[in-house]
């Protein structure tokens, strides 16, 4: 695991938005991060890395995932920028969208582990 630097200056706003987290990303850490098989993997919400804030995080696996609500259609280049940043650091970047999780969660709960290999028994 490489250590990836971040501004500490949003450290305040990654606060706030632990204690203010959306509907989906609720939804998203409660029925798929916190249960089997994902649980064997330590994942941070609201983690700084370089200049951004991700959603949530797991070092073992250098992977973030994000949560993407309707603002997320205006800011196609900062996304963008963000994913090639990270990237650099060797960041798995994956994405879902809140309609995703608010209405198909079991689909998006098997997305997840085929991107991570995870085989049920």
């Amino acid at each position: 695991m490489n250590f990836i630097p971040y501004n500490t200056c949003l450290k305040e706003k990654t606060r706030e938005n632990r204690k203010n987290p959306t509907i989906a990303e609720k939804i998203f850490w409660c029925n798929i991060l916190k249960t089997s098989p994902f649980n064997k993997y330590k994942f941070t919400k609201q983690k700084p890395l370089l200049n951004f804030i991700v959603d949530f995080y797991c070092s073992s696996l250098n992977l973030a995932i994000e949560i993407d609500g309707d603002t997320h259609a205006q800011q196609v280049q900062y996304d963008a920028l963000r994913a090639k940043n990270l990237y650099r650091y060797g960041v798995r970047l994956i994405r879902y969208t809140n309609h995703d999780i608010l209405h198909n969660l079991e689909g998006v709960c098997q997305d997840l582990k085929n991107k991570l290999f995870i085989k049920e028994p």
